[in-house]
């Protein structure tokens, strides 16, 4: 039998894995915050849809019971979707950026972006103050996450090379 590779006896060495630094860490309790905050918009979401069917009908005066109907229903099943999609996101993104991956870092940083642009269309329409405020502190928060991630310390660690 042909051996490929000689035996040498040595196991090969595992690079240890770095800590994180504190900015990566905190970047991560902010996302782990905004998951929190994107939790409790979409329970206060929920809570104060009540109004909904009535809220339609006097912006759309024309639609039928079952139109309402229907763009109520649409309206709190896309609240609940995106809401969870939203919490998920930041979950997601807080772990992949406590392990050091660099596609986080970046995607987290395209995220940031795309809710800029959201957030700025939600201050341009005419809305209630509660609406205003749980956007508002989000974005807050990812801001702060995005900035400690591009910070020296954070790409000393995601540049560190890692094992498989």
């Amino acid at each position: 039998m042909i051996q490929r590779y000689p035996a040498s006896g040595k196991q090969p060495q595992q690079q240890e894995r770095p800590q994180p630094p504190s900015t990566v860490l905190k970047a991560v309790r902010l996302m782990y915050a905004g998951a929190a905050v994107s939790t409790v918009y979409l329970i206060v979401s929920l809570a104060t849809i009540g109004n909904l069917k009535g809220d339609i009908r006097r912006a759309q005066p024309k639609l039928t019971t079952s139109q309402v109907n229907s763009l109520a229903t649409f309206l709190i099943v896309s609240t609940i979707v995106l809401g969870l999609i939203g919490i998920g996101l930041w979950l997601w993104m807080a772990w992949a950026n406590r392990e050091g991956k660099n596609w986080a870092r970046i995607t987290s940083t395209v995220f940031f972006v795309l809710y800029t642009i959201e957030t700025i269309s939600t201050f341009a329409q005419t809305k209630a103050i509660l609406a205003l405020v749980f956007p508002l502190i989000a974005w807050l928060v990812g801001l702060g996450a995005v900035v400690l991630l591009w910070r020296p310390e954070s790409t000393a660690y995601i540049k560190t090379p890692r094992s498989l």
